[in-house]
Protein backbone atom coordinates (compact mmCIF):
# COMPACT_ATOMS: atom_id res chain seq x y z
CA UNK A 1 0.00 0.00 0.00
CA UNK A 2 1.24 3.72 0.29
CA UNK A 3 4.84 4.46 1.94
CA UNK A 4 5.12 6.34 5.26
CA UNK A 5 7.30 9.32 3.14
CA UNK A 6 4.17 9.49 0.37
CA UNK A 7 4.02 12.75 1.87
CA UNK A 8 7.22 14.38 1.20
CA UNK A 9 6.40 13.79 -2.81
CA UNK A 10 4.53 15.40 -4.43
CA UNK A 11 1.05 14.27 -5.57
CA UNK A 12 1.82 12.80 -9.03
CA UNK A 13 0.69 9.81 -10.66
CA UNK A 14 3.04 8.93 -13.32
CA UNK A 15 1.03 6.75 -15.98
CA UNK A 16 3.81 4.10 -17.06
CA UNK A 17 2.40 3.90 -20.58
CA UNK A 18 4.40 1.30 -22.10
CA UNK A 19 4.38 -2.57 -23.52
CA UNK A 20 8.17 -2.30 -22.62
CA UNK A 21 9.19 -3.35 -19.19
CA UNK A 22 12.66 -2.32 -19.09
CA UNK A 23 11.13 1.30 -20.20
CA UNK A 24 8.76 0.79 -17.80
CA UNK A 25 11.13 0.22 -14.85
CA UNK A 26 13.59 2.75 -16.06
CA UNK A 27 10.58 5.27 -15.71
CA UNK A 28 9.71 4.35 -12.30
CA UNK A 29 12.86 4.64 -10.60
CA UNK A 30 13.89 8.10 -12.28
CA UNK A 31 10.33 10.02 -11.38
CA UNK A 32 9.79 7.59 -7.81
CA UNK A 33 12.03 10.06 -5.34
CA UNK A 34 9.33 13.11 -6.69
CA UNK A 35 6.27 11.74 -7.04
CA UNK A 36 3.57 9.84 -4.65
CA UNK A 37 2.33 7.22 -6.93
CA UNK A 38 2.78 5.20 -9.96
CA UNK A 39 0.03 3.85 -12.64
CA UNK A 40 0.12 1.11 -14.43
CA UNK A 41 -2.57 0.96 -16.77
CA UNK A 42 -3.99 -1.75 -19.77
CA UNK A 43 -1.00 -1.74 -21.86
CA UNK A 44 1.86 -2.46 -19.34
CA UNK A 45 -0.55 -4.87 -17.78
CA UNK A 46 -1.47 -6.55 -21.07
CA UNK A 47 1.59 -7.43 -22.02
CA UNK A 48 3.27 -8.41 -18.37
CA UNK A 49 0.66 -8.85 -16.15
CA UNK A 50 1.66 -9.16 -12.43
CA UNK A 51 5.09 -9.69 -13.22
CA UNK A 52 5.04 -5.92 -14.39
CA UNK A 53 3.52 -4.93 -10.63
CA UNK A 54 5.49 -6.36 -8.98
CA UNK A 55 8.66 -5.25 -10.92
CA UNK A 56 7.53 -1.54 -10.23
CA UNK A 57 6.88 -2.23 -6.61
CA UNK A 58 10.01 -3.42 -5.96
CA UNK A 59 12.74 -0.87 -5.00
CA UNK A 60 10.18 2.15 -5.18
CA UNK A 61 8.15 2.34 -2.55
CA UNK A 62 5.22 4.47 -4.09
CA UNK A 63 1.46 3.37 -4.08
CA UNK A 64 0.39 1.60 -7.04
CA UNK A 65 -2.63 3.13 -9.39
CA UNK A 66 -4.00 0.05 -11.34
CA UNK A 67 -6.11 1.50 -14.09
CA UNK A 68 -7.74 -1.30 -15.65
CA UNK A 69 -10.91 0.29 -16.07
CA UNK A 70 -12.69 -3.07 -15.30
CA UNK A 71 -16.61 -2.85 -17.10
CA UNK A 72 -18.19 -6.61 -16.89
CA UNK A 73 -21.16 -7.86 -15.23
CA UNK A 74 -20.99 -8.01 -11.25
CA UNK A 75 -19.47 -11.57 -10.82
CA UNK A 76 -17.12 -11.41 -12.92
CA UNK A 77 -15.83 -8.06 -12.17
CA UNK A 78 -15.66 -9.03 -8.07
CA UNK A 79 -14.06 -12.25 -9.46
CA UNK A 80 -11.38 -10.29 -11.46
CA UNK A 81 -11.09 -8.02 -8.05
CA UNK A 82 -10.35 -10.80 -5.88
CA UNK A 83 -7.26 -12.29 -8.64
CA UNK A 84 -6.23 -8.99 -8.14
CA UNK A 85 -5.53 -9.02 -4.32
CA UNK A 86 -2.21 -10.18 -3.93
CA UNK A 87 -0.73 -7.02 -6.17
CA UNK A 88 -2.63 -4.88 -3.15
CA UNK A 89 -2.97 -1.93 -5.29
CA UNK A 90 -4.04 1.55 -3.82
CA UNK A 91 -6.07 2.33 -6.45
CA UNK A 92 -8.07 0.09 -8.91
CA UNK A 93 -10.21 1.65 -11.32
CA UNK A 94 -13.67 0.46 -12.96
CA UNK A 95 -15.88 2.38 -15.22
CA UNK A 96 -18.53 4.00 -13.16
CA UNK A 97 -21.22 3.09 -16.06
CA UNK A 98 -20.93 -0.63 -14.99
CA UNK A 99 -23.91 0.46 -12.38
CA UNK A 100 -24.35 0.35 -9.38
CA UNK A 101 -23.97 -3.66 -8.48
CA UNK A 102 -20.38 -3.63 -10.33
CA UNK A 103 -18.99 -1.27 -8.31
CA UNK A 104 -20.27 -2.67 -5.22
CA UNK A 105 -19.06 -6.13 -6.07
CA UNK A 106 -15.62 -4.51 -6.55
CA UNK A 107 -15.05 -2.64 -3.27
CA UNK A 108 -16.87 -5.96 -1.77
CA UNK A 109 -14.01 -8.17 -3.20
CA UNK A 110 -10.67 -5.79 -2.60
CA UNK A 111 -11.99 -3.62 0.57
CA UNK A 112 -8.62 -2.39 1.35
CA UNK A 113 -8.07 -0.72 -2.13
CA UNK A 114 -9.60 2.05 -2.96
CA UNK A 115 -11.78 0.97 -5.80
CA UNK A 116 -12.08 4.46 -8.43
CA UNK A 117 -15.06 5.22 -10.58
CA UNK A 118 -13.96 6.01 -14.02
CA UNK A 119 -16.72 8.94 -15.11
CA UNK A 120 -16.40 10.37 -18.81
CA UNK A 121 -12.84 9.39 -20.43
CA UNK A 122 -10.85 12.70 -20.41
CA UNK A 123 -10.40 12.18 -24.40
CA UNK A 124 -14.34 12.72 -24.94
CA UNK A 125 -15.55 15.99 -25.66
CA UNK A 126 -18.94 17.23 -25.45
CA UNK A 127 -19.42 16.17 -29.16
CA UNK A 128 -18.57 12.84 -28.54
CA UNK A 129 -20.63 12.18 -25.79
CA UNK A 130 -23.59 12.95 -27.56
CA UNK A 131 -22.48 10.77 -30.48
CA UNK A 132 -22.45 7.60 -27.78
CA UNK A 133 -25.50 8.61 -26.37
CA UNK A 134 -24.75 9.64 -22.50
CA UNK A 135 -26.49 12.97 -21.56
CA UNK A 136 -24.41 15.60 -21.59
CA UNK A 137 -22.81 18.30 -20.53
CA UNK A 138 -19.48 16.38 -19.49
CA UNK A 139 -19.53 17.79 -16.47
CA UNK A 140 -23.34 17.48 -15.78
CA UNK A 141 -22.39 13.15 -16.89
CA UNK A 142 -19.68 13.63 -14.76
CA UNK A 143 -21.15 14.70 -11.78
CA UNK A 144 -24.02 11.92 -12.22
CA UNK A 145 -22.25 9.08 -12.59
CA UNK A 146 -19.49 10.14 -9.72
CA UNK A 147 -22.79 10.18 -7.27
CA UNK A 148 -23.62 6.65 -8.14
CA UNK A 149 -20.34 5.34 -7.76
CA UNK A 150 -19.73 7.21 -4.55
CA UNK A 151 -22.97 6.09 -3.36
CA UNK A 152 -21.99 2.02 -4.77
CA UNK A 153 -18.59 2.18 -2.33
CA UNK A 154 -16.13 3.87 -4.61
CA UNK A 155 -13.76 5.54 -2.37
CA UNK A 156 -12.24 7.47 -5.44
CA UNK A 157 -13.19 8.81 -8.29
CA UNK A 158 -11.68 9.56 -11.49
CA UNK A 159 -12.42 12.88 -13.42
CA UNK A 160 -11.21 15.44 -15.84
CA UNK A 161 -9.65 18.64 -14.52
CA UNK A 162 -12.66 20.56 -15.75
CA UNK A 163 -14.96 18.34 -13.42
CA UNK A 164 -12.96 18.30 -10.20
CA UNK A 165 -14.63 21.07 -8.52
CA UNK A 166 -18.26 20.27 -9.19
CA UNK A 167 -17.27 16.52 -8.30
CA UNK A 168 -15.69 17.48 -4.94
CA UNK A 169 -18.84 20.38 -3.95
CA UNK A 170 -21.10 17.26 -4.36
CA UNK A 171 -19.16 14.20 -2.86
CA UNK A 172 -17.01 16.39 -0.44
CA UNK A 173 -13.59 15.66 1.45
CA UNK A 174 -13.81 11.86 2.14
CA UNK A 175 -13.84 10.19 -1.72
CA UNK A 176 -10.18 10.75 -3.47
CA UNK A 177 -10.12 12.30 -6.49
CA UNK A 178 -7.86 11.03 -9.29
CA UNK A 179 -7.37 13.45 -12.13
CA UNK A 180 -5.96 12.87 -15.53
CA UNK A 181 -5.62 14.79 -18.34
CA UNK A 182 -3.73 17.45 -16.80
CA UNK A 183 -0.51 19.12 -18.96
CA UNK A 184 1.55 21.94 -17.87
CA UNK A 185 1.63 25.21 -19.42
CA UNK A 186 2.83 25.20 -22.73
CA UNK A 187 2.37 21.26 -23.24
CA UNK A 188 0.38 19.99 -25.61
CA UNK A 189 -2.91 17.92 -24.81
CA UNK A 190 -2.49 14.80 -27.53
CA UNK A 191 -5.60 12.83 -27.44
CA UNK A 192 -6.81 14.39 -24.25
CA UNK A 193 -9.99 16.51 -25.09
CA UNK A 194 -10.49 18.33 -21.41
CA UNK A 195 -7.17 19.64 -20.20
CA UNK A 196 -5.97 21.72 -17.22
CA UNK A 197 -2.54 22.53 -15.46
CA UNK A 198 -1.57 20.11 -12.23
CA UNK A 199 -1.61 23.53 -9.85
CA UNK A 200 -5.39 24.19 -11.28
CA UNK A 201 -6.56 20.83 -11.01
CA UNK A 202 -5.30 20.48 -7.34
CA UNK A 203 -6.50 23.98 -6.89
CA UNK A 204 -9.53 22.78 -8.16
CA UNK A 205 -10.48 19.41 -5.31
CA UNK A 206 -7.78 16.74 -6.91
CA UNK A 207 -5.95 14.89 -4.82
CA UNK A 208 -3.83 13.53 -7.05
CA UNK A 209 -3.26 14.28 -10.28
CA UNK A 210 -2.21 12.41 -13.36
CA UNK A 211 0.32 12.49 -15.64
CA UNK A 212 2.48 10.66 -18.64
CA UNK A 213 3.61 11.94 -21.26
CA UNK A 214 5.09 15.69 -20.07
CA UNK A 215 7.20 13.20 -18.22
CA UNK A 216 7.64 9.80 -19.41
CA UNK A 217 8.62 11.70 -22.89
CA UNK A 218 11.04 13.88 -21.10
CA UNK A 219 14.63 13.43 -22.34
CA UNK A 220 15.11 12.79 -18.57
CA UNK A 221 11.93 11.92 -17.03
CA UNK A 222 13.10 12.42 -13.30
CA UNK A 223 14.30 15.87 -14.31
CA UNK A 224 10.89 16.92 -15.68
CA UNK A 225 8.86 14.66 -12.62
CA UNK A 226 11.48 16.84 -10.16
CA UNK A 227 10.46 20.22 -12.26
CA UNK A 228 6.50 19.49 -11.89
CA UNK A 229 6.80 18.19 -8.33
CA UNK A 230 8.52 21.56 -7.45
CA UNK A 231 6.19 23.60 -8.79
CA UNK A 232 3.77 21.75 -6.72
CA UNK A 233 5.13 21.04 -3.50
CA UNK A 234 8.55 23.45 -3.48
CA UNK A 235 8.98 23.13 0.41
CA UNK A 236 8.48 19.42 0.23
CA UNK A 237 10.06 17.52 -2.36
CA UNK A 238 13.19 17.05 -1.79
Amino acid sequence: MSDPTAAAVAPIAVALDTADLDTALRWAHAVAPHVRCLKVGLELFSAHGARAVHAIQDGTGRELFLDLKLHDIPATVAGAARALAPLAPTYLTVHAAGGPAMIASAAEALPDTRIAGVTVLTSLSAGQLDEIGLAGPPVDAVARLARLAAGAGARAIVCSPHEVATVRAALGPEVVLLVPGVRPAGVASNDQARTATPATALADGADLVVIGRPITGADDPGEAAAAIAATLAPAEVA
